[in-house]
């Protein structure tokens, strides 16, 4: 079989990774890979000399989705890839790559990914997690500080200039392509379920065909 590819797309913070993790936990399915579309974050070295506090890190040529549409690709036609590995605290990628195999089905997590058009014509299901905003504001708050080691002022200050006009211009009106939208995020179980039960059926009916 191809494999299937699940966009999860949705706001900053919105629960994107809850949703992946719930949706798993409904298919009882092993044979999957999960990539994040920050993962293709292009090192700070390619904005020719910019500090890290001048860059829009929300626009979507802060990111390498060329080099995403080509991986998956790859996938698609079960050839492994040497995914990027990109460190938050320096905006570097490091020289390490992981290598990523095939596998039955590929989810792809990121706030940009229906975005591109090349890139959304390769999924096979696109799924938009819908947060309100103050809570997602709250959960980037929580996870930049401390996951990422950025100070509360970096973090307001960026949300403010670039991740909410960004969230506006961009990723708001990306919702029209997706097929199922999911308020509540990780809490909507009746959603999850709905969604893990249609990708049962696309992968038990690709198992059946000649």
């Amino acid at each position: 079989m191809k494999p299937i590819i699940i966009g999860i797309g949705g706001g900053t913070a919105s629960g994107k990774t809850t949703v992946t993790r719930r949706i798993i936990e409904n298919l009882h399915f092993d044979d999957l890979i999960i990539l994040q579309h920050d993962s293709y974050y292009k090192d700070i070295t390619s904005f020719r000399g910019k500090p890290a506090g001048e860059i829009n890190f929300d626009h979507p040529n802060s990111l390498d989705t060329p080099l995403l549409v080509k991986h998956l690709k790859s996938l698609k036609n079960h050839r492994s890839i040497n995914k990027p590995i990109y460190d938050f605290t320096t905006y570097r990628r490091l020289e390490k790559k992981e290598v990523v195999h095939p596998k039955n089905v590929i989810i792809l997590e990121g706030i940009l990914i229906f975005v591109e058009k090349e890139l959304r014509d390769l999924m096979d299901i696109k799924i938009f997690v819908d947060t309100d905003a103050d809570e997602r504001l709250l959960r980037r708050l929580r996870r930049d500080i401390m996951e990422r080691g950025r100070s509360l002022e970096s973090v307001m200050t960026q949300y403010i200039t670039t991740v909410k006009p960004m969230h506006l211009e961009f990723v708001e009106p990306s919702k029209r392509w997706a097929d199922v939208i999911v308020p509540k995020g990780g809490e909507n179980q009746v959603a999850i379920a709905m969604i893990a039960a249609r990708i049962r059926s696309i992968i038990d009916g690709d198992r059946e065909k000649p």
